[in-house]
């Protein structure tokens, strides 16, 4: 059964109880994968509770329920087969389950029954259902995955569709704000004291210290949420995504509506608010629905269709933040993407001996918060699954590398690149491959967490370096990542 997980739906007298879920052994038959096709069987209780020695039970084809300890995982099946079981249920001595496997001194490995683990809390249930003499019904299946789930492809297209829009939106306002500056410098004001502060107020310009100092500070947050886990430090979590994702759903719509001609007046006229200054007359109107649509997502966070608020207010949250924050040339998305290879690395993989278990995967599922988990992840819920669950990807996933690309644009602008011969398109290319073999990659390990970044870096990257190097352009995207600015008089014009 090579340790897969198994549903348990079970009976009560005749009326269909609860359905569990166990894990199979990586020894014994493969259990039937269609729920059509599997039998009902009556389970009886093992007489010793242990079956560490032959059972007192006249046994049919029943499914014998034991306790786990006292013996090996496949002494305790060979001896249940050899009194006539069907299958064996082993419940588990606490609540999570455990992958059963042979030891290495066994000899006796071949065994012919189906031996499925079961959580201490279903062993409870069955236990005082069997015990109040009340005839308990199993079947056991375990329906197989699907090679490539939909979800995958709704989030793979959410993701690559999410740089795409603030790609282009960073880049229209690098170029409004280079049209500005270039009127001032033809216009030869002298109101204007220094070049460099003309438009830094709207965006944020990283350098190679920060972006080492941001992975540091990650690490140090991703730490204290794995150790502070809990369903409170959760709420306040909720509380500041909420709060990001409100003001990035603002300036999304605030920007977009403001690109038609209706609303543009609207948009330019300004009202004087205490504590916030100057806001305009657009802003004022969509503020109450964003934060209305926050709080209902925030209240209601838990039902089945929450994972579309989170979604619209993380893609959001994530625009505008690749709008605001930008990386001036390659040398700095160098040392940010490397760092972030490194950390996604360490804390998906190398984390793991460490601390037992990954630290990343424990915080991205919830594990220790009764499975609320974090709210900075994009999630989609696995439609043909029939385990359910949900595809995720996390915010890091889509920013740091979305932050190069985005760097790509801006230099294909500036440089009057078409969209063939500049950057962009090439490495939008490798973000959409690299997040690809992530899926790949992930439906190859069984479902088993992946780094996503571990794939993406060296797409991007590597696209980067491969063609700045034979175009001759290595040093300008490394050093400066503005050719000749602000030098010469630019006219900008969109990729074709």
């Amino acid at each position: 059964m090579e340790g897969d997980k198994v549903k348990v739906p079970t009976w009560i007298n005749g009326v269909h109880d609860r359905k569990y879920v166990g894990v199979g052994a990586r020894f014994g038959p493969t259990l039937e994968t269609k729920e059509k096709r599997a039998n009902r069987t009556r389970v009886v209780l093992a007489d010793p509770p242990d079956c560490c020695s032959t059972p007192k039970n006249n046994l049919t084809r029943e499914v014998i329920m034991v306790h786990r300890g006292g013996c090996s995982f496949t002494f305790k099946a060979n001896i249940a087969e050899s009194a006539g079981a069907s299958a064996i249920l082993i419940i588990n001595s606490d609540p999570e389950l455990f992958k059963m496997g042979c030891e290495d001194n066994e000899t006796n490995v071949h065994v012919h029954i189906p031996v499925v683990m079961l959580p201490l809390d279903a062993g409870v249930n069955l236990e005082k259902n069997l015990q109040n003499n009340s005839t308990v019904l199993v079947q056991l299946y375990s329906p197989l995955r699907p090679a490539v789930d939909i979800a995958e492809v709704f989030l793979w297209l959410m993701a690559v569709g999410t740089i795409l829009c603030a790609s282009y939106w960073s880049a229209w306002s690098a170029r409004e704000e280079a049209i500005e500056q270039d009127k001032l410098l033809k216009d030869g004001s002298d109101e204007i004291p220094s070049l460099e502060g003309i438009g830094s107020s709207g965006f944020v310009e990283i350098n190679t210290t920060a972006a080492i100092l941001f992975i540091v500070i990650a690490s140090c947050f991703l730490v204290m949420l794995y150790k502070l886990m809990s369903k409170r430090f959760i709420e306040i979590l909720v509380v500041l995504f909420c709060i990001g994702g409100v003001e990035g759903l603002q300036t999304c719509l605030v920007t977009l509506l403001s690109c038609f001609r209706w609303f543009e007046r609207v948009g330019q006229s300004y009202v004087k608010v205490p504590f916030f200054g100057a806001v305009s007359y657009l802003t004022l109107a969509i503020s109450p629905f964003c934060v209305a649509f926050g709080i209902v997502w925030a209240v209601f966070r838990k039902i089945s269709y929450a994972w579309i608020g989170q979604d619209v207010l993380g893609i959001a949250l994530i625009i505008t933040v690749l709008q605001i924050v930008r990386v001036p040339n390659l040398k700095v998305g160098t040392v940010l993407l490397s760092c972030a290879f490194l950390y996604d690395i360490f804390w998906v993989f190398v984390s793991k001996p460490l601390f037992h278990e990954s630290v990343m995967i424990v915080v991205a599922r919830g594990d220790k918060s009764g499975g609320d988990g974090i709210p900075m992840l994009l999630k989609i819920p696995r439609m043909f699954d029939p385990w359910g669950g949900y595809s995720i990807i996390g915010f890091g996933d889509i920013i740091l590398p979305g932050l190069l690309v985005a760097f790509s644009l801006r230099y294909d602008w500036l440089a009057k690149k078409s969209l063939r011969s500049g950057y962009f398109l090439w490495a939008m290319t490798a973000y959409g491959l690299g997040l690809l073999i992530t899926y790949v990659a992930l439906n190859m390990m069984d479902g088993h967490g992946q780094p996503a970044l571990l794939y993406i870096v060296p797409f991007t990257l590597g696209t980067f370096f491969t063609l700045g190097k034979k175009r001759g352009e290595l040093n300008i995207l490394w050093s400066r990542g503005k050719p000749e600015w602000p030098c010469q008089h630019i006219q900008f014009q969109p990729s074709q």
